[in-house]
């Protein structure tokens, strides 16, 4: 996928996209961040390992939460949805390390912020979940 692709209308990502590893993890992509603007916590469990790692030195310190955490973060804010912030992500990349594993960059902008998030994917028992999601954010100033 060519850096700065809108997974929606590039033409070289919808050949990629035909592919069945490309289409599983687009697929977990897309119910991720529905769940993540909908603060939609029972969503979001099932897109996770249920080990992931949430991680990010945005702010000045280091943060780092298990899933359960991370969780109950979602749970007790505002969702963007209700907020009336702007639905929308940018699928930057999916590159695919095996059949296994791999590593996904994104852009959105949520609850005020600017996000770009690395996600480390991997498929266990023929279902990708994310592993690990490492973040920066910046203030978005919109």
């Amino acid at each position: 996928m060519n850096a700065g692709c809108d997974v929606t209308a590039c033409a070289a990502c919808e050949s990629a996209a035909s592919s069945e590893p490309y289409s599983a993890v687009a697929n977990l992509l897309g119910r991720y961040y529905e769940a993540l603007f909908h603060g939609d916590v029972e969503a979001l469990y099932r897109v996770f390992h249920p080990g992931a790692t949430y991680a990010t030195a945005s702010g000045g310190e280091l943060v780092q939460l298990d899933l359960a955490s991370y969780l109950e973060r979602v749970a007790t804010r505002e969702s963007p949805a209700h907020r009336g912030d702007a639905y929308g992500f940018e699928l930057e990349s999916i590159e695919f390390a095996g059949p296994t594993t791999a590593l996904v960059r994104m852009r959105s902008s949520l609850l005020g912020k600017r996000f770009v998030d690395f996600l480390a994917l991997l498929e266990v028992g023929d279902e990708w979940r994310i592993a690990a999601k490492v973040f920066h954010y910046d203030p978005d100033p919109a």
